[in-house]
């Protein structure tokens, strides 16, 4: 591969994670205006309550932790192939789905509005669609050779 070839696959990548970004955010957007959710801000932690914060902040210690075994697993193993569940990409998509998942839950609990878990959910699982077919396809064969 020549350093153009790189650089375009490069610059296709980015733009396909951001048309990918833009679309999930025009989801979440409209999925929670039809709902009537209340709209989450982007990289804040928007915690219910004491014990919401906690139970998240746990979950993400655990995962980092298993992130970084992982990552050490990964490097210093003479094997050839690891095992999938040690993968990188699965155990950031676990720590995602478990952290909505405690969202959600919290938001059926304790949120004022009820509609709010219904929307975490949902677009909970359109990402998770997005990411799997995105894994399984290849990036939807842009990067086929």
């Amino acid at each position: 591969m020549t350093l153009n070839t790189i650089i375009i696959e490069l610059r296709t990548l980015m733009l396909f994670l951001i048309v990918l970004l833009v679309i999930i955010s025009l989801f979440g957007f409209a999925i929670r205006k039809l709902l009537g959710a209340e709209r989450k801000k982007w990289f804040s932690y928007n915690y219910l309550n004491e014990r919401h914060r906690k139970l998240d902040l746990s979950v993400r210690i655990f995962f980092t932790t298993l992130f970084l075994i992982s990552t050490y697993y990964t490097i210093y193993n003479d094997m050839v192939e690891i095992a999938w569940y040690f993968e990188t990409w699965f155990i950031i998509i676990i720590s995602l789905i478990a952290s909505e998942i405690i969202r959600a839950f919290m938001e059926w609990k304790y949120a004022k509005n009820r509609k709010d878990f219904v929307a975490t959910i949902v677009e909970m699982m359109f990402v998770i669609t997005i990411v799997f077919f995105t894994i399984k396809t290849n990036f939807f064969g842009l990067f086929n050779s």
